[in-house]
């Protein structure tokens, strides 16, 4: 009897097949339950994708963009998971354990008690989220965005937390931890306090805060502090020390807590850019257009009243160019900016509504 010594063996049976097997099995609908895959396993994108084979075990799973899967196997062992885009995914199964989860922008409402990541948990973009689980603690959570989230669970331990853009989000744990890291809350507009338990981190973005009107006596900010459009007119001494941002623009106490002594020679003198955009938001277009008398490059009326286009040049820069208007049914005076290649009030009106070329915009009523 003769033996060929290169014949290939046959893999044992419970060994781990190479993705691009698993693969194909798994959308051709034939994957035995309890298939374990080498590495990582893409499946996203895969239109006709709806479940999963039972006991599926993988290092690596990519999901993004399946919109016709609609649950996931209840014994999934998987150390990153990506559930992105998975617009039937509406819950996990219990017992989910990882490394990684992302499922930013899925209609899922709350997550399972006993839900377990370790390092990085993503569920930016989730409008229909209400809840998330007591206890909850991971290295970093992304919560951006999550419009219908209301409160921060009890027992919350992470070390990187952004809640940006939670707009109904307005409650905080009584019992909670963010370790030194970031905490991120722009545009957060019910906030109006930060929990007490908050006392140390290293990067904290308060901008859009409209409601949060004081921080905590004792918090302390090791780097940076943005609090651009907050409520905040001043900061306890324990803060006194953290370099001040505006939208991300480096800024000092004065132009944040003192703006009425900035004039428009400082300005016009101010060869950084977006220094100088945060100086001209915080001085007011009409006070700067007034003190920098501005030219006019046209005039006319509607029936709110005059309208004007104004110019200041800015060296370095393009052209500050806006539009004086008046709202008919208040009275009161809008001045806005629009592009430096307006010449007339009219454009820049139609510009403002969304029409490229003023002869498309034709109100029949402006109130």
């Amino acid at each position: 009897m003769r033996f060929n010594l290169f014949q290939k063996q046959a893999a044992p049976a419970d060994s781990p097949l190479p993705p691009k097997e698993a693969r194909k099995l798994i959308l051709r609908g034939e994957a035995p339950a309890n298939l374990r895959v080498d590495g990582h396993l893409n499946l996203s994108d895969s239109p006709d994708l709806e479940r999963l084979p039972e006991g599926l075990t993988v290092a690596s799973l990519d999901l993004n963009g399946c919109k016709r899967l609609g649950s996931l196997p209840k014994d999934l062992r998987v150390r990153r998971l990506n559930l992105s885009g998975c617009g039937l995914l509406v819950s996990l199964p219990p017992g989910l354990s990882c490394y990684e989860l992302e499922m930013r922008e899925t209609e899922v409402r709350e997550l399972p008690s006993d839900l377990r990541v370790e390092f990085r948990l993503d569920l930016s973009g989730c409008s229909r989220l209400e809840r998330l689980p007591e206890g909850l603690k991971v290295g970093t959570l992304l919560l951006n965005d999550c419009v219908s989230l209301e409160a921060a669970p009890e027992g919350l331990d992470v070390n990187f937390l952004d809640i940006s853009g939670c707009v109904a989000l307005r409650r905080w744990p009584q019992n909670g931890r963010i370790g030194i890291g970031r905490l991120r809350a722009a545009n957060c507009a019910q906030i109006n306090s930060l929990p007490g338990w908050l006392t140390d981190v290293a990067q904290l973005d308060v901008s859009g805060c409209v409601n949060l009107a004081e921080l905590p006596e004792g918090l302390r900010v090791a780097s940076w502090l943005d609090l651009a459009n907050s409520g905040i007119k001043s900061l306890p001494a324990s803060i006194e020390v953290a370099r001040l941002r505006w939208r991300g623009v480096p800024i000092d106490e004065r132009i944040a807590f003192r703006p009425e002594t900035i004039t428009s020679r400082e300005i016009l003198a101010e060869t950084n850019a977006e220094l100088r955009r945060v100086l001209l938001e915080r001085m007011g277009y009409e006070s700067f257009l007034n003190e920098a008398e501005a030219e006019t490059l046209d005039r006319d009326r509607d029936p709110g009243g005059e309208r004007r286009l104004l110019r200041v040049p800015m060296e370095g820069d393009e052209d500050l160019v806006c539009v004086s208007v008046i709202c008919p049914s208040t009275g009161r005076q809008y001045i806005i900016r629009v592009p430096p290649t307006m010449r007339s009030c009219r454009q820049a009106v139609a510009w403002i509504a969304g029409f490229d070329d003023p002869d498309d915009y034709r109100p029949l009523v402006e109130t």
